[in-house]
């Protein structure tokens, strides 16, 4: 297993949901983490919390990714990075006679889809620059995040399943592309899990969705997210894999 303690670790979204967790875990292990969000308040004090570093990160904008890498470095130099950051909007190819709003469509996109590749790329040339460790010549992991969606997009779901199934796509590429730089890529694409988003909703409704779910029939807990991204980290085997994390649900139209 690969050991990656004292290595620097960052979380985008890491303010707050899956991130969150995420970011507590890497920091349990041993690795320092750089949390990138936009929310400073919340970002900075779970960084605080983790003894980390908090990096005030749009996923989105490639010059600021390469700013939130230059302020992560000062922790420690990358190995590991872990990409939460994401919007899911609500809006129908057609509704009422009008066509999706294009501006929300390619946001999403741009956050989702694009703020996971700027992150994984830029991070990917900082590892690749690195001294291998181990026997295997490992530099680095990344850990993206898709969602069911990928595969079950719902009704409303049209850019956000186009995002998240972006993330899929380019997952076994990536993995292709740093092999021969010691650099390890999978995909985590989550089911119905506890965020902020569904914390949110009424008790009665977070547990009629939750009973849409086979076995465990409940909500994912962001501590489970964050348990399987360390399973990817420290295990050398994982790599160009999209493993879902769902309870065996398949979602319904809507």
């Amino acid at each position: 297993m690969q050991d990656w303690s004292g290595a620097g670790a960052i979380v985008t979204g890491g303010a707050s949901g899956l991130g969150a967790a995420t970011a507590r875990a890497l920091a349990g292990m041993g690795l320092k983490v750089a949390i990138f969000d936009l929310n400073a308040d919340a970002g900075e004090a779970h960084a605080h919390e983790l003894r980390g570093i908090f990096c005030k990160v749009d996923v989105g904008d490639p010059a600021s990714v390469a700013a939130g890498l230059d302020c992560a470095a000062e922790l420690a130099p990358v190995r590991v990075l872990v990409n939460c950051a994401g919007i899911g909007p609500a809006a129908k190819t057609v509704s009422r006679g009008a066509a999706h709003d294009p501006a929300v469509f390619e946001k999403t996109i741009r956050v989702n889809l694009l703020g996971s590749f700027n992150c994984a790329s830029q991070a990917a040339a900082r590892m690749a620059a690195q001294d291998p460790v181990g026997d295997d010549g490992a530099r680095g992991v990344i850990v993206n995040t898709a969602s069911v969606a990928a595969y079950d997009g719902q009704i409303g779901q049209i850019a956000y399943a186009a995002s998240k199934g972006g993330i899929v796509g380019m997952t076994l590429p990536m993995a292709r592309d740093l092999a021969d730089k010691g650099v390890r890529v999978c995909t985590i694409a989550p089911g119905l899990f506890l965020t902020p988003l569904l914390q949110g909703l009424p008790d009665d409704v977070q547990q009629s969705l939750g009973a849409q779910v086979p076995f465990p029939s409940r909500l994912g807990a962001p501590e489970e997210y964050a348990a399987l991204v360390g399973q990817i980290v420290t295990n050398p085997m994982l790599n160009g894999e999209v493993i879902r994390l769902d309870g065996a649900i398949r979602m319904a139209p809507r």
